[in-house]
């Protein structure tokens, strides 16, 4: 019996440290922290569902647990048998209605909350141009990278999803070749990434909360999709409308990178020779989607990660290339270490690294 009631304690202790220990997310990745209307909605969505089971376990255990003390045997009365009740018309009623309304009190948000989540007709809304009247955003899921088209644009990115704040974004959700799951956390989602058909949705990033997390979200894929699943990590940067229209101005006049030392021409010609074939170093990428096999480079020298994981410096972009397997088992992209001398991985490292945009 005290063996049982050790352990019965420390399990409550454990429970509350997790409970706790719940509550402790980092603004960019948290969704108890949410960031913008569609993870607002769903967080108080789970706030309702939560009370709503609470409230019946607390009615459950209190009911169990003044059976137990009422109707416990007794001392001298371990032959008295309870009144037997075998239908009562009120009681029936009310457990019947009660859940019923329960269900109620929790369809009804979530439908409404569903639908407008899934509301995309804007859309199909063009201008005389054709083009979309709002953002949108086309994300192709590849194994384990991620990448981003602003078709309406003419830009494609990589790793980095940049979006302005305080405006609803338009997104087209497609995969390359398994099923993977399109998340970002603090902002809203998740949403299927699939090969044979395109899902929709819009999320919007409240300014107050971007400028909490520094204007920097995490993203992420939300499906078992390979041995590297955990590590097909993406960025997400916001910024105010007006910085992010220069931000489109900027990228649609980086047509030609041009390298700036000795060393990063010596790195374009290793490029053009060894990585032209799948990765492009220009956001006016015109490729169909099947050709671009490999992340869009045009901004790698301002990432926050190599490869969605090792800090951003030049040695571990040098590892990265030598052996892309050590460090994201089961990715497409080939070994570089017995192709590429060190002086060629230096240089072109040396080019990969200026390869900027924003901060040129």
């Amino acid at each position: 019996m005290k063996q049982w009631l050790r352990n019965a304690r420390l399990m409550s202790v454990f429970a509350v440290l997790a409970l706790a220990l719940s509550g402790c997310g980092k603004p960019y990745l948290s969704t108890l922290d949410p960031a913008g209307e569609v993870a607002r909605k769903q967080y108080h969505l789970m706030i309702l569902s939560t009370g709503i089971m609470l409230i019946v376990i607390a009615v459950v255990v209190i009911i169990y647990v003044t059976a137990l003390i009422r109707f416990r045997r007794k001392k001298g009365k371990e032959d008295y048998i309870p009144k037997q009740v075998e239908g009562n018309h009120v009681l029936e009623i009310i457990w019947t209605v009660i859940p019923i309304i329960l269900l109620l009190i929790l369809a009804i948000p979530v439908v409404a909350t569903t639908f407008n989540l899934g509301d995309t007709k804007a859309m199909d809304k063009k201008d005389k141009n054709g083009h979309s009247k709002v953002l949108v955003v086309n994300v192709r899921a590849n194994l384990y990278w991620w990448e981003f088209e602003y078709p309406d644009e003419g830009i494609i990115t990589s790793q980095t999803l940049v979006m302005p704040e305080n405006e609803k974004v338009y997104f087209n959700v497609k995969s390359s070749d398994v099923k993977h799951a399109f998340w970002i956390p603090a902002i809203g989602g998740k949403i299927d990434a699939n090969v044979d058909n395109v899902n929709k949705f819009w999320l919007e990033v409240d300014s107050k909360k971007a400028k909490e997390a520094n204007n920097l979200f995490y993203g992420k894929c939300a499906e078992l999709c390979g041995p590297s699943h955990g590590l097909m990590d993406f960025k997400v940067k916001t910024m105010s409308q007006a910085d992010f229209a220069s931000w489109v101005d900027k990228m649609k006049a980086d047509t030609n990178p041009t390298p700036t030392t000795a060393l990063a021409t010596d790195g374009e010609n290793v490029f053009k020779k060894s990585c032209a074939q799948c990765h492009a170093v220009t956001p006016n990428d015109k490729r169909p989607a099947q050709a671009r096999m490999a992340p869009n480079l045009a901004t790698f020298g301002e990432r926050e990660r190599v490869a969605g994981i090792l800090d951003h410096n030049k040695e571990n972009l040098i590892k990265w290339i030598k052996d892309p397997q050590a460090y994201k088992p089961g990715n497409k992209m080939p070994a570089f270490k017995d192709q590429l001398s060190d002086q060629d991985l230096d240089a072109l490292a040396d080019y990969l690294m200026g390869l900027k945009v924003e901060n040129r």
